[in-house]
């Protein structure tokens, strides 16, 4: 980096949110330990960072890249080095001084870009199983941080260092003492009401949704517990219904989506929920225990895997997908809720395995990357 001009970082964020929150998670701690650092964003147009990258405040630069799977594979031999040019061009417009590839396809021609710009370039892995992007673009650095101890099995040639998940300001400082009150008031639940929240994900999950509605129906006359479910935008309204029908709703609310998660998670005494690496990271800061449901069409069954960070410690119980219906989820919940004790030591070893650090120090190793170190 060049004397007295502020660092410049980029960093490839796409696709979905689980490369993309934690992608802005860093761009803040950058900001927070350096707020003249520059940082732009490269992605394409197909993912969700073309909408949450710019309301989150910051430039997007687009390029050509596209995924590994389906038809548009094929196009990868134009299209890789096409965006590996691309990427070339906004790292020397940027003038930057490192490259971050958060995971997902726009990470490899970013990181390929660096090096062939003789840049310092680092990738970071969510899963505790590496997906395919980062597993080739870890042959174009040295530096691989991961979220879980677990994925480093997933680059055998390579030195890793586990940084954590890097999570938004607003997970990584949760407070559940401070936070419960006001959060069990939003959702209008009383003294000595356990809650039980379902969570199938951005999206929603059927199979969670189904689990959800039959639930609410088996304690559909119990005044000591409630079951918040965040169906997702599309199943709503027909859950919804379902409730209604089966007379669930007297003890169950089902919502699109969470304007504030962390009131979510402070309010409920468990959860049942899918293992997306960003879930088991929050879980982790939150120290909720969990019934982990993994995705079971996840590449190389890595949910599974995500949800062991939180299993052999004794944080969470794994139910397979297969498995996770009212008749089975119903009497372990019932048992769980039924011992207070055992919630509490699942919370602790929940809680052992969190980094809520991971954002800044992520941040740190990629200023000292870029030359902007203390």
């Amino acid at each position: 980096m060049s004397t007295g001009r502020p660092p410049s970082v980029v960093i490839a964020a796409g696709g979905t949110g689980g490369h993309i929150f934690p992608g802005l998670a860093v761009a803040d701690a950058l900001v927070r330990a350096r707020p003249d650092v520059q940082v732009v964003f490269v992605g394409t147009s197909r993912g969700l960072e073309g909408r949450l990258i710019p309301e989150a405040g910051h430039r997007l630069e687009l390029v050509d890249m596209v995924p590994f799977a389906g038809k548009e594979r094929l196009r990868i031999p134009v299209a890789l080095p096409r965006s590996v040019w691309q990427c070339g061009r906004v790292l020397r417009r940027e003038h930057s001084d490192a490259a971050v590839g958060m995971g997902g396809y726009a990470g490899i021609p970013l990181v390929m870009a660096a090096r062939q710009s003789r840049l310092p370039a680092l990738i970071h892995e969510s899963g505790a199983v590496a997906g395919r992007a980062n597993r080739l673009a870890a042959r174009f650095t040295p530096n691989i941080a991961l979220a879980f101890d677990e994925a480093a099995a997933s680059f055998p040639r390579s030195a890793t260092r586990t940084v954590g998940m890097p999570l938004s300001r607003q997970m990584a400082g949760f407070d559940r003492a401070a936070l419960r009150e006001p959060a069990r008031a939003s959702l209008d639940l009383a003294p000595g009401v356990a809650m039980v929240l379902v969570n199938g994900g951005s999206q929603g999950s059927l199979r969670l949704n189904q689990a959800a509605v039959a639930l609410a129906g088996r304690w559909r006359d119990r005044s000591d517990v409630h079951l918040v479910l965040k169906a997702g935008r599309t199943h709503a309204d027909e859950v919804e219904r379902q409730l209604k029908e089966n007379g669930g709703a007297a003890v169950a609310r089902c919502v699109s989506f969470f304007e504030r998660m962390d009131y979510a998670y402070a309010a409920a005494d468990l959860t049942v929920c899918r293992a997306g690496a960003g879930t088991v990271a929050e879980l982790a800061v939150t120290g909720l225990p969990a019934i982990l449901v993994p995705y079971p069409y996840a590449p190389d069954d890595h949910q599974a895997v995500n949800a062991s960070v939180l299993v052999a410690p004794g944080g969470a119980l794994m139910v397979r997908d297969g498995d996770a219906t009212a008749d089975n989820l119903g009497p372990m919940i019932e048992a769980l809720l039924d011992d207070p004790s055992r919630l509490a030591t699942m919370s602790e070893a929940t809680r052992g395995v969190a980094r809520p650090h991971a954002a800044d120090h992520l941040a740190a190793w990629i200023l000292e990357l870029a030359g902007a170190g203390g």
